[in-house]
């Protein structure tokens, strides 16, 4: 059994102490241990890189199956990301309406965005994308949880955070980027839910888990 650890687009491993030394000066990583796959999968070799972005890049695995046919798939390994939930003290949350190539349109969503790199603190992280993207700087942010985005392509774990203390400011958009903020009451975003307003996933993860979480905060006083 191969065993993998932490592995850049580079195919430069992580050492036994944790360092991780590139020439390329690589911030994205291959996070896999091929000693968790189950016992009848073995990984031929090394994954190869396939495509490499900014932000993203492509591996091509090669493994066999139970049956011994060799078998081929390309993931798509990330650094990891934000998002943010902007509470403000009136009880309204901050949407930004942010136009998307991918799919061609603008969608309402809660502000996000990519780890710089592996590691990054993402209380930081989220600190930063709330202030670049809508202008607010939370006087606390608090984890709600993570989950992944679509494992089935894609190694990105996403953190969400609950933003509060919200004090406005100048905002500090990259270049492209077209995001306009939006101010909804808490059941005017979840009516954006059922209705379809809101479709981006993460936007609906994050408002449903919280509204939830409220729920569940407010368990113990209703039964006193």
């Amino acid at each position: 059994m191969l065993w993998i650890g932490q592995y850049c687009q580079h195919r430069v491993g992580l050492d036994r102490a944790g360092l991780f030394n590139c020439p390329g000066g690589c911030w994205s990583v291959f996070i896999t241990s091929f000693d968790r796959l189950p016992p009848e999968i073995a990984m031929s070799d090394l994954p190869e890189t396939v495509f490499t972005s900014q932000r993203f890049f492509v591996l091509r695995h090669r493994w066999q199956s139970a049956s011994g046919a060799p078998l081929v798939k390309e993931t798509i390994q990330h650094p990891g990301s934000v998002v943010i939930l902007p509470l403000l003290a009136d009880g309204r949350i901050c949407l930004i309406r942010n136009f998307r190539v991918a799919v061609g349109q603008t969608l309402l969503e809660l502000p996000a965005g990519t780890l710089d790199q592996p590691g990054e603190d993402a209380a930081n992280a989220a600190q930063r994308e709330l202030a670049e993207e809508t202008g607010y700087r939370a006087g606390r942010i608090q984890p709600l949880t993570e989950f992944l985005m679509s494992p089935g392509i894609l190694n990105e774990r996403m953190q969400l955070f609950l933003a509060t203390e919200l004090q406005p400011g100048d905002v500090a958009l990259e270049p492209g980027e077209e995001i306009q903020n939006q101010l909804v009451a808490w059941p005017e975003a979840l009516a954006m839910i059922a209705d379809g307003r809101i479709c981006d996933a993460k936007t609906m993860l994050g408002l449903l888990f919280y509204e939830r979480f409220r729920a569940a905060q407010q368990e113990p006083a209703r039964r006193i």
